[in-house]
């Protein structure tokens, strides 16, 4: 799939934005999250909690977007998509700890203080790591 790259654009310029699931009632049930975007394997990565609604929902169905507006709200952008869930981390360096790992660089633009806290703290919190394959892109780059 070829996504527009002015959507990309906006998508890759913010990593903080709506991640929307799908409730048993088929409702939209919307959490804030960030997010790492890479356009060039189409996939959003996010970080989650185990037990969580939003991991409930996708364990269930995992039809999934994220939404994405500029600064002031008026651009915008949607990818949908289905998610792979990862395993939850198990153990400080495991290959979910790794990725989670991995997830926070490409967010933070840098590295943790301190990297063995931040794996204990994946492993006590039971991160694992939402994968969104995006498979349709919509919205508004640049308001009217």
């Amino acid at each position: 799939m070829t996504l527009d790259p002015n959507l990309v654009a906006l998508a890759t310029a913010r990593n903080l934005g709506a991640l929307v699931t799908i409730k048993r009632d088929g409702r939209p049930q919307l959490s804030t999250v960030s997010f790492t975007f890479d356009p060039a394997a189409e996939l959003v990565r996010i970080s989650v909690v185990d037990g969580r609604a939003k991991v409930h929902n996708l364990r269930r169905d995992p039809r999934a977007s994220i939404y994405v507006t500029s600064a002031d709200g008026w651009a915008y952008a949607v990818l949908e998509g289905t998610v792979e869930l990862s395993q939850v981390a198990a153990a400080p360096g495991d290959g979910t700890v790794e990725e989670l790992v991995d997830v926070y660089r490409s967010i933070r633009g840098a590295d943790h203080p301190d990297w063995d806290e931040y794996r204990a703290a994946m492993v006590a919190d039971h991160r694992l790591v939402a994968r969104l394959s995006v498979e349709r892109a919509y919205g508004l780059a640049e308001p009217r």
